[in-house]
């Protein structure tokens, strides 16, 4: 038997966090400006229970060091987040690089006062930090960060320490990652699902083992979706494309399961490219997700 739906928010409001100075590649940076213009999104934006709320950009290039402007955005998304869970709506946070995920979650832990668990779904592992990463890449540390590890000015932005619970973290569909962030999860002890597992056991089984997990967070939690999970064939629009991955059907399906679930408090889908999609794939992708989220009575 299906669990009750989430507890009916008075609205979901979109968050847009467009910025892309956490990757190599910038364009996620048009991602949520993007997608608010796309057709995907003009199908669904007239739905009662559905508002773009604002849209929130990186602090212009003045020669501040990236990791301060980033820093100040995600101080910037937390308040946004912060506010739209004060005001009884359900936050559907739009990136941008996945370094905005230091925002979001930051913000749902301050709310919460104290960390949440998070299903991480992702191609790569992003726990880097500055002393592993082989790039610099801010989008490869969000989660290390999240967990209370890495450069001090993207910590304690919601809460001091860990904003998200080790032991209630999943990270899912991971196919693509160095050994020193593997490491750093594993001695936390947070879940590593990685494509491989999925295969042998089948999707489904392995998103009931990570709900299981997240979901049994004291405070409650959150899903971030990082398009690069998914096959490129299947989602071409995203920042950092990786072979294979998950298919449309089972990422869709899973957050239609993932939304009843009572506990969850927000989702986030990051790294959208649309120089990238063709033929607006992607976009259609993200506006279903958010379809998942509403009633069924009422999509």
């Amino acid at each position: 038997m299906k669990p009750p739906r989430l507890k009916r928010y008075a609205r979901i409001r979109i968050i847009g966090a467009a910025s892309g100075i956490g990757a190599q590649d910038q364009a996620c940076a048009d991602g949520p400006v993007a997608f608010h213009h796309s057709q995907a999104w003009h199908e669904l934006e007239h739905h009662a229970l559905v508002d773009w709320g604002r849209t929130l950009f990186a602090p212009d290039d003045d020669g501040t060091p990236t990791v301060a402007r980033i820093a100040e955005l995600c101080r910037h998304l937390a308040d946004e987040v912060a506010l739209t869970l004060g005001a009884d709506e359900f936050p559907v946070v739009i990136g941008g690089d996945h370094s905005v995920a230091i925002g979001t979650w930051s913000g749902v832990a301050r709310v919460l006062g104290e960390p949440l668990g998070l299903l991480w779904i992702d191609a790569h592992l992003d726990s880097h930090t500055p002393e592993t990463s082989y790039s610099g890449a801010i989008h490869g540390m969000p989660l290390a960060c999240l967990l209370g590890r890495g450069d001090k000015r993207l910590l304690n932005i919601g809460l001091p320490g860990a904003q998200v619970s080790a032991a209630h973290t999943v990270v899912l569909g991971a196919r693509s990652y160095e050994p020193e962030e593997f490491e750093l999860l594993q001695r936390l002890g947070v879940r590593i699902i990685g494509d491989e597992e999925i295969q042998q056991r089948g999707f489904a089984a392995c998103l009931d083992e990570a709900l299981a997990i997240v979901a049994s967070a004291p405070a409650g939690f959150g899903v971030t979706l990082d398009l690069d999970a998914i096959d490129p064939q299947l989602a071409p629009g995203v920042g950092s494309p990786e072979p294979d991955g998950l298919v449309t059907y089972d990422v869709l399906t899973a957050m239609d399961w993932i939304a009843g679930q009572p506990g969850l408090k927000a989702l986030e889908v990051v790294e959208y490219n649309p120089d990238r999609d063709r033929h607006g794939a992607t976009a259609g992708l993200i506006a279903g997700l958010i379809g998942q989220i509403l009633p069924p009575d009422e999509r």
